[in-house]
C-alpha cells in the first residue's frame, strides 16, 4: 500500500475569461464534528481543501487586496470551526463555501472536508460541496 494520496487541485483557471484558480490544499486543523455519542466531546482531524474560480483583477499590481486572498479564507475557516460542536461534514463544508462567497469575486467555490479517523481501515471519509453562487 502507498503514502496517502494528495488531492489533486481542479484545473478551472482561464486566462481567456478571466478567472483564476485559488486553492487551499490539505488543511489539516481539529474539529467538534460528527453525531455519534463518541464524537460529542472530543477533536477530530479533519482535513479541508478548497477550489476557488475568481474574477482575475485587470491589473494585479503585485497587491494583495487585488486577489482573493487564501489566508483570510483559512482564517475564516478556523472562526467557523470555533463556533463549536457542527454534525455533518456536509454542514461545515457548506458553511466554509458560504465564507468564500462573501468575497464577490468568488464565482465558484468547491469544498471538501474528510473527517481522517472516520472509518477503520479508510483514510479519511467526507463530503465535497460545489453550491451555486448565491
Amino acid at each position: 500500500m502507498s503514502g496517502p494520496r494528495k488531492v489533486q487541485p481542479l484545473r478551472i483557471a482561464d486566462a481567456a475569461l478571466a478567472i483564476r484558480h485559488v486553492f487551499i490544499r490539505n488543511l489539516d486543523v481539529l474539529a467538534h464534528i460528527g453525531i455519534h455519542g463518541h464524537e460529542q466531546d472530543k477533536m477530530q482531524p479533519v482535513r479541508i481543501n478548497i477550489d476557488l474560480a475568481v474574477e482575475d483583477a485587470a491589473a494585479l499590481e503585485d497587491s494583495l487586496d487585488s486577489v482573493v486572498d487564501y489566508e483570510t479564507i483559512t482564517k475564516k475557516i478556523h472562526a467557523l470551526i470555533a463556533k463549536g460542536h457542527i454534525n455533518l461534514a456536509e454542514t461545515l463544508a457548506e458553511r466554509i463555501a458560504s465564507a468564500c462567497f462573501e468575497d464577490k469575486r468568488v464565482k465558484t467555490a468547491r469544498v471538501r472536508v474528510e473527517k481522517l479517523h472516520a472509518l477503520a481501515g479508510a483514510e479519511s471519509a467526507g463530503a465535497a460541496s460545489a453550491p451555486p453562487a448565491p
